[in-house]
């Protein structure tokens, strides 16, 4: 049990963390996603214990230019004011900005510049999540901006406009990429699982002979797929779409292509 939590934990170290197969990819890739994934975690950190009340600040009786963090009612520590401890805490959020900022920087720097995300990318579902998180940032910013050199003009408009951002985007959660912030957590079982299926005999492509899953991956997909309505049973030596390796799917989708092709021509 031990052990299995150990592996999990290092597994999420490396692979949310760290982001290491991101890395592999791209540099480029990697600083866009850890600015974005540090910035939205530093925001949420901080933002969702303040406004259900677990953390809170109140000065210290006696000494206005002290104050003291609460946690669920608890003192937790105290800090003087006009120090970098106050700096940090209190502008914990325009940091999370700043750094969201640099990665949708990143992120627009690489798709005006590298072919493949040209070709591939859509509004929905690559600029609509990068709008969202702009404007999110720039109008928490404008609200320190007018609370700090604007004496507070337009201090409500800007936090009405920044909640009705907020609000459009965790709406827009289930809908785009920002639901990799569920779905990555979750393919640390997929992670686990393949590595249970390393010491199987594994399935051989039936057309290749190469290796290129888990047998136990195989027959559940056999086994689980037509619960679903799916029945990929085909004709032939394989017995079953699933006992292909990709390549071989590939191939058998461009020469069933040709044929099809060749046919229409007559």
């Amino acid at each position: 049990m031990l052990r299995g939590a150990g592996h999990l934990a290092a597994l999420a170290l490396t692979h949310l963390a760290g982001q290491r197969f991101i890395a592999r990819r791209s540099r480029l890739r990697w600083w866009m996603h850890q600015c974005l994934f540090w910035g939205c975690l530093l925001a949420v950190a901080i933002t969702f214990p303040l406004v259900f009340g677990w953390i809170h600040f109140r000065t210290l009786p006696g000494d206005q230019m002290t104050y003291v963090t609460y946690l669920f009612g608890f003192p937790m520590g105290a800090f003087r004011l006009h120090t970098l401890t106050a700096w940090m805490l209190f502008h914990g959020l325009d940091i999370s900005a700043v750094l969201v900022l640099a990665g949708i920087a990143l992120s627009l720097w690489r798709r005006m510049t590298d072919q493949g995300a040209r070709t591939l990318q859509q509004f929905g579902m690559d600029f609509l999540p990068i709008i969202l998180l702009f404007a999110i940032s720039v109008t928490g910013l404008a609200l320190t901006v007018s609370q700090e050199w604007m004496r507070g003009a337009a201090y409500s408009f800007l936090a009405i406009v920044h909640a009705i951002v907020v609000i459009a985007a965790l709406l827009f959660l289930p809908f785009g990429k920002f639901f990799h912030i569920f779905q990555r957590p979750a393919q640390l079982g997929v992670k686990l699982y393949q590595e249970a299926g390393l010491d199987d005999p594994g399935a051989h492509c039936p057309r290749c002979g190469q290796r290129f899953a888990s047998k136990m991956h195989i027959e559940d997909l056999r086994a689980v797929l037509p619960q679903l309505g799916f029945e990929y049973a085909m004709p032939g030596p394989a017995g079953h779409w699933q006992a292909l390796c990709p390549a071989c799917k590939r191939r058998s989708l461009s020469a069933a292509q040709l044929r099809i092709r060749e046919e229409f021509r007559g």
